[in-house]
């Protein structure tokens, strides 16, 4: 009696499983719970988002072709400048004393130069003179060939004593120049954006090795970005692409940029690692003058009283090193079917593509991935093959498989991605087409 109730007791649970999965009671299957969004047309705007720090886009290093001590220094950094403007000066003492030196030995050389004339002259007409006795038989052939001998070693030191002149002179050209380059003066318009030294240090100049760098003169009126750009976003970007770039110093400010330069080695950080990161150098010009006014100047007096707030019509000052972000417009498409980018996810077609079967995905040894999104139909989801081109923030486009007015499953994120399957029975609730950042990260 006891098994047969055991028994009895275990067929009614089986019935009852059976009963509830085929619907006969309890309502029937629930199915997947989905939020939706209609495909729609849209304007889509390819954004590529960088960061970096500014600089002019012309900066020169001074540093002096001489060596020796800062004996005068008439400017400040942050100073404006003119082309031919003083920028510094060195004691000049020992290169005045060279000078005259090098002066001094061109005296002396041209005197030997004189000397040695003189010789020549004297030596050609004691050679004249022999031939004209030689030939009348008055002297020895030996006598003539001495004094023959004589007239060229004279003329052979005359000629090297022209050499040492010019020699001299040379010299004394280079003395002269180095005197010259005691004084530095201001190779462009622009501002002294850097200042490293001070009024009587020593500083080396370029002749013995790198030189000292004195200063930089930069035109603040042109400035740039130089940010990273991710190799797999730099081959969307190309010359003259416009660009918005904010700085952290104005947040309440965005100015227009273009890209100028991309550059055509990549920069690799942790290079063989596993963080290893591959960037590509763009350049992007800031448009106009950002750096307009007397606030890119040294304010007369020295020191502004701390009390006193900066004019608000002097606008914003860019000063090297400002680090902002660049948002580069790529591409633009207008009027295209769209859909939210979380919608779009990826499934292997030798598991769930129409000519999947049971034998074919023991076998496969590939995987054969494509794009897709799921369709609501009714309580069903139907999956679509789709090629897609650029995306924004929000919504990718749908270059095929949809034709626009479609209702695409946009989520939940777990239902999108793995979930789902042609078929698959669900529960659609309208969303609102807001994506979070999981969608977006395993859409793209």
């Amino acid at each position: 009696m006891l098994y047969a109730g055991g028994g009895l007791l275990a067929v009614l649970l089986v019935v009852g499983g059976l009963g509830w999965g085929l619907g006969w009671f309890g309502g029937g299957p629930a199915g997947v719970s989905v939020e939706t969004e209609t495909a729609q047309a849209h304007t889509i705007t390819e954004v590529v988002t960088a960061f970096g720090r500014a600089q002019p886009e012309v900066e020169v290093t001074i540093s002096p072709d001489v060596s020796g001590e800062i004996v005068e220094l008439p400017v400040q950094e942050g100073d404006a400048v003119e082309k031919g403007d003083l920028l510094a000066r060195l004691n000049p003492d020992d290169y005045r004393a060279q000078l005259e030196e090098r002066e001094a030995q061109v005296a002396q050389q041209q005197a030997n130069l004189a000397r040695r004339r003189a010789d020549s002259v004297q030596a050609r007409q004691t050679y004249e003179r022999k031939q004209k006795l030689y030939e009348k038989d008055v002297i020895p052939e030996s006598e003539f060939e001495n004094a023959q001998s004589t007239y060229r070693q004279a003329v052979a030191q005359l000629e090297a004593a022209r050499f040492q002149v010019e020699s001299a002179r040379a010299s004394l050209r280079d003395a002269r120049e180095q005197l010259q380059k005691t004084r530095l003066y201001a190779p462009m318009d622009g501002t002294v954006s850097k200042l490293t030294v001070e009024v009587g240090e020593r500083v080396v100049g370029t002749r013995q090795q790198a030189g000292t760098e004195m200063m930089n003169i930069a035109r603040l009126d042109r400035m740039e970005l130089e940010v990273d750009v991710n190799e797999n976003d730099v081959v969307n970007v190309a010359g003259k692409d416009s660009a918005n770039v904010e700085f952290d110093a104005y947040a309440d400010r965005t100015f227009q940029g273009r890209v100028t330069e991309i550059a055509n080695s990549a920069r690799i950080q942790n290079e063989g690692s596993q963080n290893e990161v591959t960037n590509f150098p763009v350049t992007v010009r800031i448009l106009g003058n950002p750096n307009t006014g007397p606030a890119a100047t040294r304010a007369e007096g020295g020191l502004a009283r701390p009390e006193t707030p900066a004019a608000a019509s002097q606008g914003p000052v860019i000063r090297p090193g400002m680090s902002g972000s660049v948002d580069i417009y790529t591409e633009t498409v207008e009027n295209t079917v769209a859909v939210p980018i979380q919608a779009v996810t990826v499934r292997d077609f030798n598991e769930v593509g129409p000519e999947a079967d049971s034998t074919q995905t023991k076998e496969a040894t590939t995987e054969d991935l494509r794009k897709v999104v799921f369709v609501a139909e009714g309580d069903s989801a139907r999956m679509v093959e789709v090629t897609t081109g650029i995306a924004d923030d929000t919504y990718m486009q749908v270059r095929s498989g949809l034709e626009g007015g479609e209702t695409v499953i946009t989520g939940p994120y777990s239902a999108v991605s793995r979930e789902l399957k042609p078929g698959a029975t669900i529960r659609t609730e309208q969303g609102n087409g807001d994506g979070g950042s999981e969608s977006i990260a395993s859409s793209q």
